[in-house]
């Protein structure tokens, strides 16, 4: 069994995207994505849609409306989403560390890679990815709900193949739209000494890794564990940061997309329409791999 499924991950086209060409910015379009401080790194993973998904039938199954045409004319759909990334964090700077969308942010931030500057030294510091911190998710809701063996299996599996074709879809349309973030563009039309309250990640903006992995994994969740299902999420502890209550994974998992507005590092075209896409691929994951087992269970009586 282990030779048969390491020949299988042996041929999800992984090891192919390591050697595809470096994502090249194009500074001649104002909005494309352009690397963020403070360590402007380059785009990383801008082939992941090309791994082999899980269980979607391909990488743009799901994908997205476009965002709002771009312009930064003042009255427009898009330069409104900009000041309101601005003005949301003015707000959040006057009320202080006690803000309650800065908690939330913070909370939800799930960077595994910050980049720190001290003088000429730069260094990162370590975090849990968004897809993990769902994953602790699963443990917390497995334990409340007393799971045995067989069903703690059977929640992280399913989970786990709807956070990682949630990040292929994302990651489709991240490198399709190309849209350069708020920071670069908050700095260069607004206020230049603007920061965000979280540290802008290293690829383009549209649609929200976040808001897509916790609209997939919270349906997943859901058909497992319930529609109501309140849980006290305890995940970041070893960063930290507090607990967290929550009525539902639903509700978890808005709050996760809208902490990116709230961090500074998303427009709310990039938070709503990700969470959509990210519920829609997580409602086909549920009917298909349902219908797949029930399939088994008729073929075995």
């Amino acid at each position: 069994v282990a030779e048969h499924i390491a020949a299988w991950m042996d041929k999800d086209n992984y090891k192919q995207t390591r050697t595809m060409p470096k994502f090249t910015v194009n500074t001649d379009e104002p909005s494309r994505w352009q690397p963020t401080p403070p360590a402007y790194m380059a785009g990383i993973e801008p082939h992941w849609s090309k791994i082999r998904p899980f269980v979607i039938e391909s990488a743009d199954q799901f994908k997205p409306l476009p965002p709002p045409p771009f312009t930064m004319e003042e009255g427009s759909d898009f330069y409104k989403e900009v000041k309101e990334v601005y003005d949301i964090s003015k707000k959040m700077e006057e009320e202080g560390d006690a803000s309650e969308g800065v908690q939330i942010a913070k909370f939800w931030d799930c960077n595994p890679y910050v980049s720190v500057t001290r003088g000429h030294l730069m260094f990162a510091t370590k975090k849990i990815t968004p897809g993990a911190h769902w994953i602790g998710i699963t443990k917390i809701a497995s334990r409340k709900a007393k799971s045995d063996f067989n069903q703690t299996v059977h929640a992280y599996t399913k989970t786990s193949m709807a956070i990682a074709d949630a990040f292929i879809s994302c990651w489709d349309e991240k490198y399709r739209s190309n849209l350069i973030r708020p920071e670069t563009l908050i700095n260069e039309h607004i206020d230049d000494s603007w920061k965000p309250v979280l540290q802008t990640p290293p690829f383009p903006e549209y649609t929200s890794g976040h808001s897509v992995v916790s609209g997939a994994a919270s349906v997943v969740l859901t058909d497992i564990f319930g529609e109501d299902f309140a849980f006290d999420d305890d995940t970041e502890l070893a960063y930290g940061l507090p607990v967290r209550s929550f009525s539902s994974f639903r509700q978890a998992a808005d709050e996760a997309a809208i902490s990116r507005m709230y961090g500074g590092i998303h427009y709310r075209a990039a938070v709503e329409i990700g969470v959509k896409q990210g519920r829609d691929l997580g409602a086909f994951i549920v009917d298909k791999l349902n219908m797949e087992n029930e399939s088994r269970l008729a073929n075995n009586q």
